[in-house]
């Protein structure tokens, strides 16, 4: 299954997640929209830690929409290399494998 298949599901498992839980759903968006919209950091280094915390969780789900987001904010194929390398030292091994797959979604992601 491609990456923008893979994203694509989890849109839909989001969809029908908020339609269970209307309230919950609401209110993460709004911490989502506070935290992204507020802050001096720019979205894109939000992203950037986002997407390195995703690794060091080992949540494929939330790699390949970090992905999508920082495909979205312009960043480049050395800028994602630079967040995996600190993931892989933050979280090791099992941060390693989890990298290869964030390269991997980001690299299809920004070839179209």
């Amino acid at each position: 299954m491609s990456w923008t298949d893979k994203i694509s599901e989890t849109r839909t498992q989001l969809r029908g997640l908020n339609k269970a839980i209307p309230d919950t759903a609401r209110a993460f968006g709004g911490l989502s929209k506070s935290v992204k919209e507020g802050g001096v950091l720019d979205i894109k280094t939000k992203e950037f830690v986002a997407l390195g915390m995703a690794v060091v969780s080992r949540c494929e789900p939330c790699i390949s929409l970090h992905c999508d987001a920082l495909v979205r904010a312009g960043a480049t194929k050395e800028e994602v290399a630079d967040v995996l390398a600190m993931a892989i030292q933050m979280g090791g091994g099992p941060a390693m494998m989890y990298a290869a797959k964030a390269q991997e979604c980001f690299e299809e992601l920004s070839a179209g």
